[in-house]
């Protein structure tokens, strides 16, 4: 036998075929594989969805801009619902329950987009229906919740994730290597602002006491993120609260105390409209995030030697795709946690809401007790 033979011909034939691909293909395309890494006519992840809202219409949105991806079931507590959004974003199953997206055979990772009450419960339907998920934040109400979770998640070798979406957006990973590279030097004092008036009554998700309302959770958590992201867990904190009749925060301010001279000072509330910015204040110099900061936007580097630069991005769909495609990149690689947003750090993040919390003397009586 000719050991330069075998079932697929010589190796000069194959080598003859190698080169004559290549004169029509680069390497990557013979392979089947296309820019971003995906293989060519490799199955797509199948999103499902549980819950219909704003934030869920920003993710579907989203999901336009994401390589690898298709929106594929919509579930909602109301049939109706379900069929109009599924109808919007082209889904081609639409569901009265959220049970029937997780029993569905074809759903490879389930987007939780409800109230914050129902993130854990729905978190372990899903994880015990053996599909992926990610769970908009808080991840759960508080760190027994979100620990049932993680177990579960990894007891079932699932791919679990906290859907907050800053932690993806190339403007506030370009802060943190400013602020990592001394920059503007050692930080003195971060600041971070999220105000939105609510016109919502008291049985209103921003107010209710069953559905963890109230702003700390809602928008208070983009405020203790960053300053966790960027500068780590505080030496010690104070916390004041201002509840309403319900007990849930209708505005929070927090002092992180960091080592040495250097303070976090955040602030949300649902009573006033004001700049949602945030500026990291160092010994050489400050970054500004301009308003919206939690969004994709530019942001402003003022070096104390009367220098300024405007760092502007090129953002790719709405914002929250960077999220999407973490997601389904990390389940192509067969992971089952995020090396971006770990749950190292969620953990951290909910540890740190409760004690906030506790401070403030806000408790959720369904959850907490």
């Amino acid at each position: 036998m000719n050991r330069n033979s075998g079932s697929f011909g010589s190796v000069e034939t194959i080598a003859v075929s190698f080169i004559t691909v290549l004169k029509n293909k680069s390497v990557f395309a013979y392979l089947g594989v296309t820019n971003n890494g995906w293989l060519m006519n490799s199955k797509k992840i199948k999103w499902g969805f549980i819950g219909t809202g704003w934030i869920a219409n920003k993710f579907a949105n989203s999901l336009k801009s994401t390589e690898g991806s298709e929106l594929y079931a919509i579930g909602s507590r109301s049939i109706e619902s379900a069929k109009k959004f599924a109808g919007e974003f082209n889904a081609p199953k639409a569901y009265g329950s959220y049970q029937e997206v997780a029993r569905d055979p074809d759903v490879d990772v389930i987007y939780i987009a409800t109230p914050h009450n129902l993130h854990c419960a729905n978190t372990l339907m899903c994880l015990e229906s053996n599909k992926h998920v990610l769970c908009e934040k808080p991840f759960g109400v508080n760190g027994k919740e979100v620990r049932l979770m993680i177990d579960l998640a990894r007891e079932k070798n699932l791919f679990l994730m906290e859907a907050l979406w800053s932690r993806f957006l190339p403007n506030v990973i370009k802060v943190k290597e400013l602020v990592d590279s001394g920059t503007i030097g050692n930080v003195k004092l971060l600041t971070a602002y999220f105000e939105g008036k609510s016109d919502g009554g008291p049985e209103h998700r921003h107010f209710n006491i069953d559905l963890c309302g109230g702003s700390l959770l809602d928008i208070g958590i983009y405020n203790v993120f960053l300053s966790l992201y960027l500068l780590g867990s505080p030496e010690r904190f104070k916390a004041l609260a201002a509840t309403g009749s319900n007990g849930t925060d209708n505005s929070i301010g927090i002092l992180f105390k960091y080592p040495g001279d250097s303070l976090a000072v955040l602030h949300s509330s649902f009573m006033a409209n004001t700049p949602i910015v945030a500026e990291i204040h160092g010994d050489k110099g400050k970054i500004v995030m301009e308003h919206l900061w939690f969004c994709p936007g530019n942001i402003r580097l003022i070096r104390h030697d009367g220098t300024e630069e405007l760092i502007k991005f090129e953002f790719k769909g709405n914002g929250y795709n960077y999220e999407a495609q973490e997601v389904v990149d990390c389940i192509a690689a067969g992971k089952t946690e995020s090396n971006i947003m770990t749950h190292e750090f969620s953990l951290k993040l909910i540890d740190m809401l409760d004690a906030i919390r506790k401070e403030c003397g806000i408790i959720y009586p369904k959850h907490d007790l």
